[in-house]
């Protein structure tokens, strides 16, 4: 699948294309369902499927104290889409200058004279353009006009995937891991690379690996207990995902303890299932104190997994 990071660097070669609209967020079921039509929409006209997303996402940088959090990265969002068999992804920078741009500029210099897209898949609900003046109708006249079709996502969806990212979510607030899974098609997982942490932890016995969750907000925040793939292994754990307001933590990270490992990951890529949540995160009025409950969620995890 060909990445397209930015408005700058698409070229005339990237014109004629069958293209869907939207954030894409965590690609569950119901995504999964649109992907396939457009994937054969594209196999019939014999043009590249292609998938626009932003980044940041319109809410995170309206509103980002209030953004829902992230099922997925970019990153992430780029692996699932290849696993889905989207020809192009063309990451749009969604910033004040974009934002501020006409619905008409929208639909006639980028969808029409750069892209020339020959058929479009959005929400209904899709609104863009300054003040988000265009919306789904508008988009149906321009198509008229230019020649071009637009299509619904939900005339792309089959009845039992009317799955949407925030039901995601919600199910995943709730710790219900497998029925969230069941949601995306696949377990939940949070992956990273990494990266030296302040070493508290090993200094209690408990060494973890810290991951930074480079998204606005986690999906999930709390104690868990956890499987853990490192380096083609899995392994049982314990993960914390939360700032750390013990130990005055300033970033929101994912920190695990890996049981029975005594290698070095600084560096690595790992994957972190949560299976169940142990506890919300909280604050102790000390390291001690911090310590005795890490042995306790411990035990608690190695218990669920029936190990000693």
């Amino acid at each position: 699948m060909e990445l397209i990071r930015g408005l700058h660097n698409l070229r005339p070669e990237h014109s004629g294309c069958v293209l869907t609209i939207g954030k894409f967020d965590g690609v569950h079921r119901g995504h999964q369902a649109v992907l396939a039509n457009v994937h054969e929409k594209a196999r019939r006209l014999g043009l590249p499927s292609t998938v626009m997303v932003f980044e940041p996402q319109p809410e995170e940088l309206f509103s980002p104290d209030t953004a829902p959090a992230r099922l997925s990265t970019l990153r992430e969002k780029y692996q699932l889409l290849k696993e889905q068999s989207v020809d192009r992804l063309l990451c749009v920078r969604f910033d004040e200058y974009f934002a501020s741009q006409t619905a008409d500029t929208f639909i006639e210099e980028l969808l029409v004279e750069r892209l020339g897209v020959k058929f479009l898949v959005v929400g209904d609900d899709f609104r863009f353009g300054r003040g988000r003046r265009g919306d789904f109708s508008m988009l149906e006249r321009a198509g008229e006009a230019m020649g071009f079709d637009v299509v619904s996502t939900q005339s792309f969806m089959v009845d039992d995937c009317r799955i949407s990212s925030t039901a995601v979510r919600e199910v995943l607030a709730k710790g219900e891991f497998e029925k969230a899974g069941n949601m995306l098609g696949r377990p939940f997982v949070i992956d990273g690379r990494v990266v030296h942490g302040d070493k508290k932890g090993r200094t209690i016995g408990f060494p973890t690996a810290n991951v930074l969750l480079k998204r606005s907000r986690p999906a999930i925040n709390g104690v868990f207990a956890v499987t853990v793939d490192v380096q083609g292994e899995r392994f049982y754990g314990v993960a914390n995902v939360g700032a750390r307001p013990t130990v005055q933590g300033k970033r929101t990270q994912l920190e695990v303890h890996i049981f029975n490992y005594t290698g070095t990951l600084y560096g690595e890529q790992i994957k972190v299932y949560p299976v169940k949540k142990l506890r919300d995160e909280q604050k102790f009025d000390s390291f001690d104190e911090l310590k005795q409950q890490i042995q306790r969620d411990a035990e608690a995890a190695k218990a669920l997994f029936g190990i000693a």
